[in-house]
Order: C-alpha cells, then sequence, then structure tokens
C-alpha cells in the first residue's frame, strides 16, 4: 500500500546552535521506519528545498529554537510552492508562541512541536499526513 518508506529532511535554518532537539527526533523518525536525511545546522531556505526536491523527500521538519520561525517557514513554504513541492507536509519545532502557530497554519505550514513534545507523536503526525497525501495522489 505504502510501498517505499517515508523520506522527511530535517535542518536547523539560520543560526540557530541548538541542534539537540533535532538530532533526538530524527532519531525517533528513523526509529518509526522512516529515511531522515539530517542537513545540520546553519542551512538556508533555499538549500533546505534544494535538497527535499533532490531526495524527493515527503516531508519537510524544522527545528527552530532562535525565534526566527516566522521568516523561516514563510521562505521555506514559499520556495515549496515554487519548486512544487508545496504539496508535501513543512512541519517543525521549537519555541513558537501559539499566535506565530496559527500564522503559519493558515499559510499551510502543518503542526508545529515543542520541547517536551514527545517524538513518537510526531512520528505519527508525519505518517498520518504522509499517508494521507499518498492516499489522494492514487485516487
Amino acid at each position: 500500500m505504502n510501498e517505499h518508506p517515508i523520506k522527511v529532511v530535517v535542518a536547523k535554518p539560520g543560526l540557530d546552535g541548538h541542534d539537540r532537539g533535532a538530532k533526538v527526533v530524527a532519531r525517533a523518525l528513523v526509529e518509526a521506519g522512516m529515511e531522515v536525511v539530517y542537513l545540520g545546522l546553519r542551512q538556508t531556505p533555499e538549500s533546505i528545498v534544494a535538497a527535499a526536491v533532490e531526495e524527493d523527500a515527503d516531508a519537510i521538519g524544522l527545528s527552530v529554537l532562535s525565534g526566527a520561525h516566522m521568516p523561516h517557514f514563510t521562505k521555506v513554504k514559499a520556495l515549496m510552492d515554487t519548486e512544487g513541492i508545496g504539496d508535501r507536509l513543512l512541519t517543525g519545532g521549537g519555541i513558537i508562541p501559539t499566535k506565530d502557530q496559527e500564522t503559519l497554519s493558515a499559510l499551510g505550514v502543518g503542526r508545529l512541536f515543542g520541547p517536551g513534545d514527545d517524538p513518537s507523536t510526531i512520528a505519527e503526525y508525519i505518517k498520518e499526513r504522509v499517508y494521507a497525501r499518498r492516499a489522494a495522489e492514487r485516487n
């Protein structure tokens, strides 16, 4: 039914140097059976989307703890739309106020997670969204 594993690009955009949470989530996704391409620190929105296109990723996960979540998520989503992968899931996490989460959701960004959220919940969310997109594409 879902013949190939879910592929997720995980990245830290901007100058934020705290990547422990991103690595924990990446590991949890691998343990949940996903293929993860971890781009690491100091990525640009352009490099993140280029990697997602090259890898034919099902999802992009951004980790933003620097407070620059609005420009990073907005730019990545716009580039995804421009590059023809706007139907793929853009999700992530960090310290993101509820008001900003609502604004980003209205732009098409998926659920955003915070410190303390269970990584298995993140994996299940990604699976649900990706499998729903794949099912819609088959119909």
